[in-house]
């Protein structure tokens, strides 16, 4: 079980000429992942996502807040015990080709963070060959034919599989997919998801998959929860489906309706419609932070700031002062979701 509280994050901006504002990245997020669970983090680039996985996964610190991992507070834990902590998590990151070393093999890629662990562990040579091996294989490749070769002698799904086997040769319990399937040919997108869903299955591993892909969140989420992050805040937090079918924060209906169908034999939600504005980061906002863009907003929205409030009777959390359920997510021909 790992709890954020309360995750704040600004990134100062440049002084002098070419001056530029403070971006804040996380205004104080909040939520839980629970052992084999998972969780998808929606919404668009800019919106705080990618910041929170790497906090998560120990490669960001954060201005305040705090981080608990099986009832430990990483504030407060010893280096030592929050490096081992800190080691449970795993990013696997959004770019396959620069992931992995090119001019290492993928046997000298997987078996470095092994040796470190056999040595640990007064485990022998042998070992860390046939874990390596092992690995290749959980994640649908072939040890043979991809071991002794360079990155660029194989394909974007095969690099970003290696890259999901260099994660778990920790024995990670959370694996944080950052966009994992974003810059992967189409073809090959549904393999590292089915992949993904296959470890939290055989593993028992939990993973929080980061995306603007409303379709792809609730594969790999179908399950477990959605949380649709808006400028560093949370908008919507809840059960996918639930949130997918019947959304009542607008920024979530705006993602929802920006899903693609296809002409013909699906059609639009009844009340699908588009943000008035681009996003802008660095816009000053006094009210509400989505107010500027919101085809729905009111004085109180552009005055006052909405609280996250939980919804009893959707089992939902909710940052709008006025949540209202509108279905924007494409309805085929026989009536049922897409989405």
């Amino acid at each position: 079980m790992i709890e954020l509280i309360d995750i704040k994050k600004t990134f100062q901006g440049r002084t002098g000429m070419l001056s530029t504002a403070d971006v804040h990245a996380l205004r104080g997020v909040s939520l839980s992942i629970e052992n084999g669970g998972a969780l998808a983090l929606l919404g668009e680039s800019g919106c705080g996502k990618t910041t929170l996985g790497r906090i998560l996964a120990g490669l960001e610190t954060y201005d305040s807040g705090d981080i608990v991992i099986d009832g430990t507070s990483l504030n407060g834990a010893p280096k030592g015990e929050r490096d081992r902590l800190q080691r449970k998590i795993q990013l696997i990151h959004q770019d396959p080709y620069a992931a992995l070393n090119p001019v290492r093999t993928i046997e000298k890629s997987l078996t470095a963070p092994l040796k470190l662990r056999a040595k640990q562990s007064g485990k022998d040579k042998g070992w860390v060959e046939q874990r390596a091996r092992e690995l290749l294989t959980i994640v649908g490749l072939d040890p043979d034919e991809v071991l002794y070769k360079y990155p660029h002698n194989l394909s974007g799904g095969q690099r970003q599989r290696v890259v999901i086997a260099r994660a778990l040769t920790v024995d990670p319990t959370v694996l944080v997919a950052d966009e994992a399937v974003s810059m992967i040919d189409v073809s090959l997108r549904l393999g590292i998801l089915q992949l993904l869903n296959d470890l939290r299955r055989r593993l028992k591993i939990a993973v929080v998959f980061i995306t603007h892909d409303v379709a792809a969140a609730r594969y790999v989420a179908l399950d477990g929860d959605i949380c649709v992050i808006y400028r560093g805040e949370i908008f919507e937090y809840g059960r996918t489906d639930d949130v997918i079918h019947a959304p009542v924060n607008p920024y979530t209906q705006s993602l929802l309706s920006a899903v693609p169908v296809l002409v013909g034999l699906e059609r639009p939600g009844p009340d699908r419609f588009i943000p008035l504005e681009e996003l802008v980061t660095g816009r000053a906002v006094s009210g509400c932070l989505f107010s500027d863009r919101c085809p729905f907003a009111v004085e109180v929205c552009h005055q006052d700031h909405p609280d996250l409030l939980p919804i009893e009777e959707l089992s939902r959390l909710n940052r709008c002062f006025f949540p209202t359920v509108r279905h924007v997510t494409a309805v085929s021909a026989s009536g049922e979701a897409s989405a």
